[in-house]
């Protein structure tokens, strides 16, 4: 794999560059270890050093190879895409769909889907999981924003990186929230007799910061506008877990719920710059009919 460091990049720790590049494909921590066994070059000559610091067209090489038979097939699925051109794709993904294949999910998920409904998709983040620059939750509904080509994957993902895109999710949790609005500020990690599970960590985790907004309360529950400012993994879900309001329906972090079989949560709202024309985009995809039903459910008891 090749990667040209642009301008915009110059300077930049060759870890970090990496991390931007490969973060489909490897943690920080493995990209250190791929730099250490000798596995990045930059201009044909090896890097062991993780603090190495790049230049603008400066050529860096990974010599890691997907193994032979892990190209995902395409699926004839049915997908909801509300926006498409040359550079990318939006698609409102539904609740019960797995983003890509991955271990327990070899099929079925939203990229076999993409591979049949858009057939050209970036190659960056490997042949396993083809133009997915971000991921939602099997069970959170919403807008995604997948690229078509490598050009628009890495300005897409350096948007990610620097907090420059713009999305809102909304929630419906368990308890009365009392504030107007408010924010949760952090740390959040792995746990550690749990890897699947991430929690606060206030030693050792990273920073997670997540801002709510009250749409309507109800007796038991509250319909939450939320815009997480970092992305990290069930941020949302392990932030409203820990001030007391766990989403319903997350029997992960909460609590199931009568009326929906999956946590309550969607991604409503989705703005970023197009990485070809710069141009601010900014689409929206409305409730589905479970959280709709859930909030109906509610507002009768009021």
């Amino acid at each position: 794999m090749e990667f040209v460091v642009g301008e915009p990049e110059r300077g930049s720790r060759i870890d970090q560059f990496l991390a931007v590049h490969l973060a489909q494909n490897f943690s920080r921590s493995q990209i250190k270890k791929l730099i250490e066994a000798g596995e990045v070059s930059v201009g044909g000559s090896l890097v062991r050093s993780a603090h190495y610091r790049i230049k603008s067209g400066e050529k860096v090489q990974v010599a890691w190879k997907e193994k032979e038979g892990d190209e995902t097939r395409a699926e004839a699925i049915p997908i909801d895409i509300i926006y498409e051109d040359p550079d990318l794709v939006v698609v409102n993904k539904a609740a019960g769909m797995v983003v890509h294949p991955a271990h327990g999910n070899p099929s079925r998920t939203l990229v076999n889907a993409l591979l049949y409904h858009v057939r050209n998709l970036s190659e960056a983040g490997g042949k396993v999981r083809p133009g997915i620059v971000h991921r939602l939750d099997k069970d959170t509904s919403g807008l995604l924003v997948i690229a078509k080509n490598d050009t628009a994957h890495y300005s897409l993902a350096r948007q990610f990186k620097e907090h420059s895109i713009d999305r809102t999710y909304e929630a419906v949790v368990r308890g009365v929230v009392q504030h107007d609005e408010g924010e949760i500020d952090k740390p959040v990690g792995r746990a550690f007799l749990n890897r699947k599970k991430v929690v606060v960590r206030p030693l050792g985790g990273k920073p997670a910061l997540t801002y709510y907004r009250v749409k309507r309360r109800f007796p038991q529950a509250t319909w939450l506008e939320i815009k997480p400012r970092t992305g990290r993994t069930h941020q949302i879900r392990v932030h409203l877990s820990h001030i007391g309001h766990p989403v319903l329906g997350d029997s992960f972090y909460g609590v199931r719920a009568l009326g929906i079989d999956r946590q309550a949560l969607h991604a409503s709202q989705l703005g970023f710059h197009h990485p070809r024309t710069r141009e601010w985009m900014d689409f929206k995809a409305p409730l589905p009919p479970d959280m709709e039903s859930l909030i109906q459910s509610f507002q009768k008891l009021v």
